[in-house]
């Protein structure tokens, strides 16, 4: 990723991104639609490869639709999470009102996976992060489901926190 411009905000130790990415169940998927961006907001699941340094996410959906045709035209991919928004309007300056925040971003290839195995243990993987449950998948559910997975190899987290009142 490029240098950050506010390092004072830039989150670089592991524990804290992946609590970041833990603590909120909406990514945002942003692929490439021609001349314009296509992001669309889905559920995920994850998993984090400690040797090879890189998250991989998992999200769903049909299997037919924009997204999937555009993941087939070009697998290059953004991810985006942003959480613990809480408005920050305690200013007399218009200029100065913001907000807290915590935010990730990564860039890496999407691919969707075809075998039952691979796709139960996404769908699994998502399932628990969602609802902390894990399920049993039968190849008829899995079979009429897309299931995208993106290996980010190329990520950032930023966080403006709310100062400490003791």
């Amino acid at each position: 990723m490029s240098e950050m411009r506010r390092r004072d905000r830039q989150v670089t130790d592991l524990a804290e991104i992946k609590e970041i990415i833990e603590k909120n169940m909406i990514l945002h998927l942003g692929l490439f639609d021609k001349e314009f961006p296509y992001v669309v907001p889905l559920h995920y699941g994850y998993e984090y490869d400690e040797g090879k340094n890189q998250f991989i996410f998992y999200m769903h959906g049909a299997k037919q639709g924009h997204k999937i045709d555009l993941i087939h035209q070009n697998p290059n991919a953004c991810i985006q999470i942003e959480g613990e928004v809480i408005p920050d309007y305690d200013h007399e300056i218009p200029c100065k009102y913001g907000a807290f925040f915590t935010s990730f971003i990564g860039r890496g290839k999407a691919e969707l996976l075809e075998k039952h195995d691979e796709k139960a243990h996404a769908l699994n993987q998502l399932m628990q992060h969602q609802t902390g449950k894990r399920f049993e998948f039968t190849e008829k559910m899995t079979k009429p489901v897309a299931v995208i997975k993106v290996v980010v190899t190329d990520y950032s987290a930023k966080a403006k926190k709310m100062k400490s009142t003791k």
